[in-house]
């Protein structure tokens, strides 16, 4: 393969493409990194590239602040004029973001092959916008680097054998990045000394889907929940900027101090340090499940169903009493977390020695 340009917009897509991207330097595939802005600020962006020693992108669109549709199709357009310039044998995107489906679209239309690394995944939920994005994405890429087994079943009972596309059992790429980075979080972050946390029992959040934060029942339950639970333990909560607003909008008290949001690092420290975890993010799902801690899913469904089925991770909603009781159950959860849903660890190396040799 003669080079592939690879999209990034948010920061787990930072994370995915430094596992990929060692493994395509690796294999001798040349890539050209373009972040199309999506997640733009230091702390969402910037922290990622530096820390995981992320090839700095040859392209900055500065995309962002925009509706789905405009943000949509502005990545589109310059995305387009990057490939013509470039002119790659692939285009490798990343989950489900609007970066990931506007890569895709524009690969597609220029006739360029797309590898979609994470493809399969469903909520079977059409009102969150990353299921649309996933669906379309899965639809019109040509290598499909699903990362388990359900994954797989999901794209075949869509029909995807009879679709010009391949589909394969990789592995998880996150899994990979876990391994590689968890060797080297103790020694690069100081997160746990920062915040006075080495001994003290503590649980971690994340919170930033528009599916709760731009509903205010849904908000203002999980906000309940975790201020009736900072009674009883510490809650670090690293604030997204969509979530922060959202709270001085609409004058909604935190009866604890939230912190910035951290980088990778950072983040591998809390994962490994913490109590339990409470998360909307696809992502920190499995990372908890990495790090061997069991997780709170503050949605209504979750793409991830092994780790519910396996009873790792459980589904409580935006229904505060739920929430509450379920992490009082927390503690006396013991599990061996010996099971291995997410691959071997070598997913990354998997993908692109399947790309070098589909050219």
């Amino acid at each position: 393969m003669q080079k592939v340009v690879t999209i990034v917009g948010a920061r787990p897509q930072f994370v995915k493409a430094s596992a990929l991207s060692r493994a395509l330097q690796q294999v001798g595939i040349p890539e050209v990194l373009v972040h199309t802005g999506q997640h733009f600020d230091d702390n969402m962006a910037d922290v990622f590239f530096r820390e995981m020693e992320i090839p700095e992108p040859a392209y900055n669109l500065g995309v962002h602040s925009l509706s789905h549709g405009a943000m949509t199709g502005r990545m589109t357009e310059e995305i387009e004029k990057v490939l013509l310039a470039e002119k790659p044998s692939a285009v490798v995107v990343y989950g489900d973001t609007n970066s990931t489906l506007a890569g895709a679209l524009a690969a597609v239309k220029l006739h360029i092959p797309v590898a979609h690394v994470e493809a399969g995944l469903r909520s079977f939920n059409l009102k969150m916008p990353e299921e649309i994005n996933r669906i379309l994405t899965d639809r019109i890429s040509t290598w499909l680097f699903c990362p388990t087994e359900t994954s797989v079943a999901n794209l075949r009972d869509e029909g995807f054998d009879r679709f010009p596309s391949e589909i394969f059992l990789a592995g998880d790429v996150m899994y990979d990045v876990a391994l590689h980075y968890s060797r080297l979080s103790a020694r690069k972050s100081g997160i746990m000394k920062q915040l006075r946390l080495h001994g003290r029992p503590f649980a971690l959040v994340t919170l930033h889907r528009q599916e709760n934060t731009d509903d205010r029942e849904r908000f203002i339950g999980i906000i309940g929940a975790l201020n009736a639970l900072s009674h009883e333990t510490d809650i670090v909560l690293p604030l997204h900027p969509r979530t922060q607003k959202v709270l001085a909008e609409a004058g909604i008290r935190l009866n604890f101090l939230p912190i910035d949001p951290v980088g990778y690092f950072d983040m591998v420290e809390l994962l490994k340090n913490c109590t339990f975890v409470m998360s909307d993010s696809g992502g920190v799902q499995k990372e908890a499940f990495f790090f061997r801690k069991h997780c709170l899913v503050l949605r209504d469904e979750t793409e991830w169903t092994e780790l519910t089925e396996l009873g790792y991770n459980f589904i409580v909603g935006a229904d505060q009493q739920k929430i509450v009781e379920r992490a009082h159950e927390m503690a006396g959860l013991r599990r061996s977390f010996a099971e291995t849903p997410y691959g071997d660890g070598k997913a990354a190396l998997k993908i692109a020695e399947i790309l070098q040799n589909h050219a």
